[in-house]
């Protein structure tokens, strides 16, 4: 009975070892770190071979192995440096059409300027030796009867053409010479001009614009008698009311109530 027994359990030990063997522990949980579809309740048959893993092929795993990449080859340098596109306004657009350069606002305070004494203009046409000494502006107004005097004074000397001035323009003129200090009378070389008249003068000197603001009735090229041309270019540039254009050679300088710019 004892050796009967003893041959039991010995049977027993070698089937469980070799079931064991046919079905390891923890097989299925490696099949699914792979990605594999492993359906942990369907079980391998016994005695059935385990397909080997497929090798992968990813990138990752050819990382190492791979080259390095070349560097990529250095971009050509410009022949030249290109400036900086200026950003167009219609400011700066006017300003070219008239010529000139729209500057930034004069350095420095702004002039005090008075804004409650009467305003008057004593004036003598270079072209026709005309004067007019007139009281545009007092009490916050201008005079009708007064502007007309002075668009009649200004009018073009070559075919007597009028138009109506910009009052505006009087006053960079006051200002001007207020702030210079100079109290006698202004030369005027040019106010007004007719079309015909400017087309003739453009085509005479390269200095005369086409487009000439003289033609809108809002410039005059004048001079102070005693004062020097620069002095008056300051002052009427620290207004910023409109173009300066500075005339040394000849002498005077030019004011308009267009866009503002200095040449």
């Amino acid at each position: 009975m004892r050796l009967y027994v003893m041959s039991v359990a010995a049977l027993l030990a070698i089937a469980g070892t070799a079931v064991a063997q046919t079905n390891p522990a923890g097989s299925v949980t490696p099949e699914v770190l792979r990605g594999t579809p492993a359906d942990p309740a369907k079980k391998t048959p016994p005695g059935a071979k385990t397909a080997a893993p497929a090798k992968t092929t990813t990138a990752v795993h050819k990382t190492a192995a791979a080259p390095a990449a070349k560097p990529a080859a250095p971009a050509a340098k410009p022949a030249a440096q290109r400036p900086a596109t200026q950003r167009t306004t219609p400011e700066t657009l006017r300003a070219a059409r008239y010529g000139g350069f729209a500057p930034a606002q004069p350095p420095g305070p702004p002039p005090e300027l008075d804004m409650v004494s009467p305003r008057s203009l004593s004036l003598v046409s270079f072209n026709t030796q005309e004067t007019l000494t007139v009281t545009y502006w007092s009490n916050g107004a201008y005079h009708r009867d007064a502007l007309n005097k002075l668009n009649h004074f200004l009018r073009d000397s070559r075919d007597n053409a009028e138009t109506e001035m910009d009052p505006l323009l009087f006053d960079v003129l006051w200002h001007t010479t207020r702030i210079v200090g100079y109290g006698g009378s202004i030369e005027v070389l040019s106010a007004f001009r007719s079309p015909t008249s400017n087309a003739w003068l453009a085509s005479v000197s390269r200095g005369v614009a086409r487009d000439s603001q003289h033609m809108n009735g809002n410039a005059m090229d004048i001079r102070f008698p005693g004062v020097a041309v620069y002095q008056i270019r300051q002052a009427a540039r620290a207004l910023n009311l409109g173009g300066v254009g500075f005339y040394p050679r000849s002498g005077f300088v030019h004011l308009d109530t267009g866009p503002v710019r200095y040449w």
